[in-house]
């Protein structure tokens, strides 16, 4: 399928008009290197490994939920460099679909509340709300870890039962006012911070099942709505724990 052509169908799972504002000129295609799509790679972030298993895969494009230039450059790093090397020699063009797919239908909230069991879901901003079978906070954080297949770490010990799940890093301070105005009892979401945890008070059983445990499972099913063969490339990041 010619890459002129694909555009549109993305665009039509992610329409870029819901991104939030400081996604401007960070989504879509962000390197355009094939005019002929053979195959898709899907990824949460643009890394060497993943371009590199994009080429191995034969794929000459890779969606991404993380944009590979974030900040306007002047200068262009080795880093970068040898990483958009990596893109150009192997013409992968890169597509990147970021907060728009957090919030439309069946992108990354949906798919994190799904996977959590969560009915009665009702949409948010930035993220899901929605109920579960009443439980321990122990329990739930144990549910949590076996559906995402992440470590998680946890604050709070009242029962559970109105959840909102936020993919990524959601431990802010609206969110956790969003959270409260709901009624919810929980908060999941990644990169839970110490100010988020005195901001909450004990008012809200705060769960960190990582940044990409709570966005790539988004990113996988993806290749099940893509109109071209597609994989997904997994490159969950090593965190080591230690007692």
């Amino acid at each position: 399928m010619n890459l002129k052509e694909l555009i549109p169908i993305l665009e039509s799972i992610a329409p870029p008009e819901l991104a939030e504002d400081f996604d401007a000129g960070r989504i879509g295609l962000v390197l355009d290197r094939a005019a002929k799509v053979r195959k898709i790679a899907v990824s949460l972030d643009p890394t060497d490994h993943v371009l590199k298993e994009a080429a191995c895969q034969g794929a000459n494009l890779l969606v991404t939920h993380h944009t590979l230039i974030f900040d306007p450059v002047n200068l262009i790093s080795k880093q970068l460099s040898d990483t958009l090397k990596i893109a150009i020699d192997n013409d992968i063009s890169i597509y990147t679909m970021h907060t728009n797919y957090d919030k439309v239908e069946g992108g990354v909230n949906d798919v994190l509340a799904g996977l959590l069991g969560l009915r009665n879901i009702t949409p948010l901003a930035l993220g899901r709300v929605g109920e579960i079978e009443p439980m321990k906070a122990k329990d739930f954080a144990t549910l949590i870890s076996e559906k995402l297949d992440t470590h998680v770490q946890y604050i709070g010990y009242s029962g559970i039962k109105k959840v909102i799940v936020i993919g990524g890093s959601g431990f802010r301070r609206e969110y956790i006012d969003i959270a409260l105005e709901q009624g919810a009892d929980a908060l999941v979401s990644g990169e839970l911070r110490h100010d988020a945890i005195r901001y909450a008070g004990g008012r809200l059983c705060l769960f960190d099942a990582s940044h990409y445990a709570t966005e790539a499972p988004a990113m996988k099913r993806l290749c099940e709505r893509l109109p071209v063969e597609s994989i997904f490339i997994d490159d969950k990041p090593v965190v080591r724990l230690e007692d």
